[in-house]
């Protein structure tokens, strides 16, 4: 492998001082029109790069942030990671990808080896840290942004999706449609997101006055296999289950195949409502109701919110609520859509 062109190679190609290469490299205007020329023309020939570790050096920037999901092979975090990049890529800054894999250790891993490069600021959704544990890490590392995550100590520097205005609105439509004897698949007991999302369940039924069951609801893995086992298990428990509310659309994917299994129709049998919207929620059969998260812009709100950070929050650095909306589809129709078939 060639050596690395350096600074130095620049300069003696081009005929001048290495400090002339560098305000020329910085695009300082102390430099004649034909000396710049020169220097960019010997630059491009030889194709020298300048060291981002020197540069990070005198700027005290690396420009490159960390990004931590639990579950990359998520829909709803590959979306949210396609928001952060396209941001971050725009305002000149390479992201750092770490996948936890729901595991609070491994995390804690990740956040220790990001803070050793350095990296200029972090975005973190879902944590599923202890508050304590997150807490100490934010207060170190004052660059930070929580998606899907408050803590009680700060919560300027967050951006949320209203899941539990969510929650209510997806029971609220069960309730409307006639159900009364509603379940929660509601995800690991980790996940603030699915905690959030429970306040808003139970505050429905407790509005239409029916008696909130605990038993009703039933934590599970956020994924297809975790909702097709816990469906099976409640309503194995609860035959009197008219309908399902599940703590994303891969839950209510695996909700909707062991129906299928149990020989029960989705929705005259049992209706289902997921959430998320992932692309996979229009294309499977009956076609799932749902609640849509714009999730490119929830990565997109977080990464600008993190640069007013960097920047000194000029703007005031206030924090995002995003409000999720009701997607009506077959597997938990309207009463209109009920009374066409």
């Amino acid at each position: 492998m060639p050596d690395r062109v350096t600074i130095a190679d620049v300069a003696r190609e081009a005929g001048v001082s290495s400090m002339t290469v560098s305000r020329v490299i910085n695009n300082k205007d102390d430099v004649s029109p034909t000396t710049r020329q020169r220097v960019l023309a010997v630059v491009e020939r030889l194709g020298y790069r300048p060291s981002g570790i020197a540069r990070s050096l005198a700027t005290r920037r690396t420009r490159t942030l960390g990004l931590i999901v639990p579950d990359v092979a998520n829909p709803f975090f590959s979306d949210v990671v396609r928001g952060v990049e396209h941001v971050a890529y725009a305002q000149g800054y390479h992201v750092f990808l770490c996948n936890t894999g729901e595991n609070p250790e491994r995390e804690l891993a990740v956040l220790q080896s990001l803070e050793e490069k350095r990296v200029d600021g972090l975005v973190i959704c879902s944590s599923r840290l202890e508050e304590a544990e997150l807490q100490a890490f934010v207060e170190r590392n004052r660059f930070t942004v929580l998606v899907n995550r408050r803590l009680a100590s700060d919560r300027r520097h967050s951006v949320m999706v209203d899941d539990e205005g969510g929650g209510r609105l997806a029971t609220q439509h069960l309730l409307a449609t006639g159900h009364q004897a509603i379940g929660f698949l509601s995800g690991p007991p980790a996940s603030h997101s699915g905690k959030s999302r429970a306040r808003g369940y139970y505050t429905a039924l407790e509005t239409a006055g029916i008696p909130s069951n605990p038993s009703w609801r039933h934590p599970c893995a956020p994924d297809v296999q975790g909702g097709q086992a816990a469906t099976r298990e409640l309503l194995s428990a609860h035959p009197e289950l008219t309908a399902l509310f599940c703590y994303n659309d891969l839950v209510a994917v695996g909700a909707l195949q062991a129906c299928a299994d149990l020989g029960l129709d989705v929705p005259r049998d049992v209706a289902i409502v997921g959430y998320d919207d992932i692309p996979l929620s229009a294309l499977v059969t009956p076609p799932l109701t749902t609640c849509r998260v714009a999730r490119d812009e929830l990565g997109g709100r977080a990464v600008q919110l993190l640069l007013e950070n960097i920047d000194g929050c000029q703007s005031g650095c206030e924090p995002v609520l995003l409000q999720p909306a009701l997607i009506i589809r077959a597997s938990a129709p309207g009463r209109a859509q009920e009374e066409s078939q």
